[in-house]
């Protein structure tokens, strides 16, 4: 892969991973466009997750760091907190082993990203529009979300499964649907990232590793890939965090199914 394709591919992951828009969905529309179709590619995509990761552990670095100093002196909020994660890492690690390999076989591809991206733009309408209709009290704060509500938020992401459908736009989903404000189901999602972007991402490097770091030229695309999707990532968590204090979700749903019917107007069926 030529070092600007990398390069392209990193500033994709990094400004859609974070976004309720499917950074999975874009890399593959975007992978197609550059005329990328081999499996070192689809590998070569979930790979540069790490760098989104580390973005949400810089980010989140100084509450990572009282959270794991307080497991270790077995803080109840320092629990609270790991298990709501595990509750939510749980059913997607379960369903993704399991449907692994069907998912990339079948499923990366513009058609299924199109018609993802424009089923997820509808419910994040219809879903925005339901929850203003019914206002309620709300989850402000991280500390009180509770592993039964990241059960659930878990089980939406198995949604995600599917590229186009976007983890950070399910698990946003179903924190709204849980109680939580759009700030609070923000952090969930970005936190939950780091075990599930983590696991995805050392499953594809335990699988296809060698082809990935095979050639010294190969070796500098995954690094230009990395980093570019580091800085971007980070730089796009601040952004949406500030967004959400001031909009909310619709305006990423009208923009998917802008994007999904593009798709399909200008890729030729398959």
């Amino acid at each position: 892969m030529p070092i600007w394709k990398a390069a392209i591919l990193g500033v994709i992951e990094g400004l859609t991973e974070f976004l309720p828009i499917s950074s999975t969905g874009h890399l593959i529309l975007g992978s197609h466009l550059l005329g990328l179709h081999d499996e070192a590619t689809k590998s070569f995509e979930v790979v540069i997750q790490l760098g989104a990761i580390l973005a949400v552990v810089v980010h989140y670095r100084r509450l990572l760091g009282e959270r794991f100093s307080g497991l270790m002196r077995r803080d109840p909020v320092a629990i609270r907190l790991l298990s709501v994660l595990i509750a939510a890492f749980v059913p997607t690690a379960v369903a993704g082993l399991l449907l692994r390999k069907i998912i990339k076989r079948h499923l990366f591809g513009p058609w299924p990203v199109a018609f993802a991206l424009i089923v997820g733009g509808v419910l994040m309408i219809v879903g925005e529009r339901w929850l203003a209709r019914r206002p309620r009290a709300e989850i402000v704060l991280l500390e009180e979300v509770t592993p039964r509500q990241g059960f659930w938020v878990g089980v939406a992401q198995c949604l995600s499964l599917w590229p186009g459908t976007s983890r950070s736009m399910t698990t946003l989903l179903a924190g709204r649907f849980q109680g939580l404000d759009a700030r609070t189901a923000a952090e969930v999602s970005f936190l939950l990232a780091i075990p599930v972007l983590g696991a995805a991402t050392a499953l594809d490097l335990y699988k296809d590793g060698r082809a990935l770091l095979a050639t010294a030229d190969a070796r500098a695309a995954l690094a230009v890939g990395f980093v570019t999707s580091f800085f971007v990532a980070w730089a796009a968590i601040g952004w949406f965090l500030g967004f959400l204090r001031k909009r909310g979700l619709e305006v990423f749903g009208w923009y998917r199914i802008a994007a999904g019917i593009a798709v399909l107007l200008m890729i030729p069926r398959p």
